[in-house]
């Protein structure tokens, strides 16, 4: 049964936004990824009025385009940076124990060891994944959550990723990571969490310029320019955070990953780990996902110049994600395997590397000459801890009194995601049954056929999916949103 105060809605969003124009908020957030709606669920926690305002849709930007794990830094620890990996390894402890076990699955990773697989990359991904397991002893993970590492033999190899090239398979290294249901769905959970304890949650209502006392914003559905009025703002804009903030250099890195038929594969269960040519820190991985797909990914690109409203993935980049995978495959695969391909882009601290394949993934938070609070950085995983840094600073810098955080110990909503299919589903993409596309406009603040069609089911990682759909679910998500007027 759904709380009806965790209901994010078109209604809801007219008399919020008209509420939110007449009173003085304590904190106002602005972005509606994972980072911002973290941050309004840790104000909101803490008992504080809260406003979040998002330009487009919850989830619009990197936060839908990663490769939804949940995951303790593997490559981080390779890199020596331990300091990140174990704070992934925390809140992936987090998230799996406490705050979002219905929306994270163990997912087992084998690296194999056969040709195209140095042995010194074995030994540096063996050892990485034992270290990363001292992480999850340390952050008291149980095994009944994520199993230790162990080593297989070709058999079993070859039983979790049928794909594999037999020649030459001398078995592997299988470990575990976290796996979302979906990332959109874990960025729309938190944001309604937030809602059930009061915080007004604002999509398209695009800020045009922040300052100490709060933001001047347009409602994008009417042209109406509004002051939204604060007593501390936090910018979480990810990408776009240097529109708002000219103080700081954001870096952003673009993450490509391709959609694959689990059939072409011979449907794994397991994720494949195939470390890039010559580098013990960067991997590929082919990771199952729900109703028979699988995600290939990842690059890691500068991505200079103007950043794109939807990043774009680039020939280059699909041809290499291809080859890097087809080295350990025993039929290699083709570009027609494609089924589909989105990019994201990650909002880094530029620090002057000369790769963003180097820049640091640890997340920074500072007041602006402003006197606003910019966060960025990070990563998925440690979302939690980015919103808490972030309430933190934005509290302490305008001396407001308040608890201190208690999501570490908040469980979000368990009613989004699952009706779009189990984590472990196998079964072909869903023909969106009407209930499912209903429960997005009535309670996930879809406004839109492509919020649900690209955020809610993300049947639109796959366009040919999406548009098959798109006429059905138009007219349903009409019907719905007049039946809330």
């Amino acid at each position: 049964m759904t709380d009806p105060a965790t209901a994010l809605h078109a209604a809801r969003r007219r008399r919020d936004l008209a509420a939110g124009a007449e009173e003085t908020c304590d904190v106002l957030v602005v972005g509606g990824g994972i980072t911002g709606v973290g941050a309004a669920l840790d104000a909101a926690s803490r008992g504080l009025r809260v406003t979040l305002i998002e330009a487009e849709d919850l989830a619009f930007g990197t936060s839908r385009f990663s490769s939804k794990l949940v995951h303790g830094g593997l490559r981080y620890l390779a890199t020596g940076d331990v300091a990140t990996a174990n704070e992934s390894a925390l809140e992936r402890h987090l998230l799996m124990t406490v705050i979002a076990p219905h929306l994270i699955r163990p997912l087992p990773q084998l690296l194999p060891f056969a040709a195209g697989v140095t042995l010194r990359q074995r030994s540096a991904g063996s050892m990485g994944m034992a270290m990363g397991d001292a992480l999850r002893l340390r952050a008291r993970t149980p095994r009944r959550v994520l199993p230790p590492p162990r080593l297989v033999g070709p058999r079993e190899a070859q039983r979790l990723f049928p794909a594999l090239r037999r020649r030459d398979l001398r078995g592997g290294v299988l470990g575990f990571d976290g796996q979302l249901v979906d990332d959109a769905a874990l960025v729309v959970a938190v944001a309604r969490t937030a809602a059930g304890r009061g915080a007004r949650i604002l999509t398209r209502v695009r800020a045009e310029e922040l300052h100490d006392g709060g933001a001047t914003v347009v409602d994008t559905l009417t042209g109406e320019r509004l002051e939204l009025r604060a007593r501390a703002v936090v910018n979480a804009t990810g990408v776009w955070a240097g529109t708002l903030d000219d103080s700081i250099r954001v870096r952003p890195s673009r993450g490509t990953h391709l959609v694959l038929d689990a059939d072409d594969l011979g449907r794994p269960t397991a994720a494949l780990t195939v470390p890039r040519e010559g580098s013990i820190s960067r991997y590929v991985f082919a990771l199952p996902q729900r109703h028979g797909r699988v995600i290939v990914g990842l690059t890691d690109e500068d991505a200079a110049g103007p950043v794109p409203r939807v990043a774009a993935p680039t020939e280059p980049e699909i041809a290499s994600l291809l080859a890097t995978l087809n080295r350990l495959l025993a039929t290699p695969l083709t570009r027609d395997h494609v089924r589909g391909a989105f990019a994201g882009l990650r909002p880094l601290v530029d620090n002057g590397a000369a790769s963003s394949a180097d820049v640091s993934r640890r997340h920074l938070v500072h007041v602006s000459p402003g006197g606003f609070v910019s966060v960025l950085g990070g990563k998925l995983t440690t979302y939690r801890r980015m919103a808490e840094d972030a309430v933190d600073l934005a509290l302490r810098h305008r001396g407001i009194d308040a608890p201190p955080s208690s999501t570490a110990a908040l469980r979000l909503v368990e009613d989004t995601g699952a009706r779009w299919g189990a984590p472990d589903d196998t079964s072909d993409p869903p023909a969106l049954p009407r209930a499912a596309v209903e429960f997005a406009v009535r309670c996930e603040g879809a406004l839109t056929a492509d919020d649900v069609l690209e955020r809610r089911s993300r049947l639109a990682l796959v366009t040919a999916d999406a548009e098959r759909a798109r006429p059905t679910v138009e007219r349903i998500v009409a019907e719905t949103l007049a039946d809330l007027d």
